[in-house]
């Protein structure tokens, strides 16, 4: 269960521990990650998105699978998921309990891919138009 999964962060002056569930996404600002919690903060690490995908593989091993990686840009709580909007490019996240929603910018190759991989797990009804 997600809820009582934590991560480490540990650099030379401070130490970061964080429920698993408290992270919505992970976004690349040139060779930084800047991490987004689901109340609002925001945490900036000092390496690259590729970095920090190696480090949820390693440190999380089978829970990071929660997590994917989403085009150049982004890593994201699959759990928030709410809305995949291709016309548009924007995937909205969505945490209910913190009421916080996260919209972002994707490109509809990465939008395709993401719905795919919920579709090919699931026998989802299509909304017909």
């Amino acid at each position: 269960m997600m809820d009582d999964k934590y991560i480490y962060f540990n650099s030379r002056d401070t130490f970061f521990r964080l429920q698993l569930k408290q992270i919505a996404f992970f976004e690349a600002d040139k060779n930084y990650t800047v991490l987004h919690l689901n109340c609002s903060r925001k945490l900036v690490f000092t390496f690259s998105l590729q970095k920090m995908e190696e480090y949820l593989r390693i440190q999380l091993k089978d829970d990071a699978a929660m997590f994917a990686r989403i085009g150049k840009s982004h890593i994201i709580n699959l759990h928030y998921i709410f809305q995949i909007d291709i016309v548009k490019q924007k995937l909205k996240l969505l945490d209910c309990e913190s009421q916080r929603e996260f919209i972002l910018d994707i490109s509809k190759e990465s939008l395709k891919n993401l719905r795919n991989l919920f579709l090919n797990q699931q026998n989802i009804i299509q909304n017909g138009k």
